[in-house]
């Protein structure tokens, strides 16, 4: 959960070296859920407080979820913008190899993939990739933000037919 390194590795030799989650004191455990309870919520000025205090902005859960990646997904383009602008990584993968843009593509978050994308975010990373996911979903409009090239669609399913209820 406390692992704040800028990328993550595949390498499981790495794994005997991460510290013991189990070893902070449960004040910090718990103070650690709270932050990250905070950023799916959108509380901007708590999590911003916290990283302007200290937190790093790249803290990451047990799921390999940054603040950043939670607060994207739940589309709260304030704080986004926010860790962003304190160094969140837009580049880290979750460790289902998920990337934030994609996500943000996938829950139709536009003003957070433009500034993810604004901040260097690479639509070629994680599984599916931001450019996978926008076309898989039909999204057109995100495309040339994405700088989707033909090759980027090979093998790629088709856009799902998207219907009413």
């Amino acid at each position: 959960m406390a692992s704040t390194g800028s990328s993550r590795s595949t390498d499981t030799s790495n794994a005997a070296s991460k510290p013991d989650v189990n070893s902070l004191p449960p004040e910090t455990i718990a103070f650690a859920h709270r932050m990250f309870d905070a950023a799916r919520s959108g509380d901007s000025n708590l999590v911003l407080t916290a990283v302007d205090a200290g937190l790093p902005s790249n803290l990451t859960n047990e799921k390999g979820n940054t603040l950043l990646m939670l607060a994207a997904y739940a589309g709260h383009t304030e704080l986004a913008k926010g860790l962003l602008d304190r160094g969140g990584d837009p580049n880290r993968i979750n460790d289902l190899g998920q990337s934030m843009i994609a996500g943000a593509v996938f829950k139709a978050h536009n003003d957070i993939v433009h500034a993810l994308m604004t901040k260097g975010a690479d639509p070629r990373l994680g599984t599916p990739n931001a450019i996978q996911t926008a076309h898989m979903f039909g999204r057109k409009d995100l495309m040339e933000v994405l700088g989707a090239r033909d090759e980027d669609l090979k093998d790629v399913p088709g856009p799902f037919p998207i219907s009413g209820p």
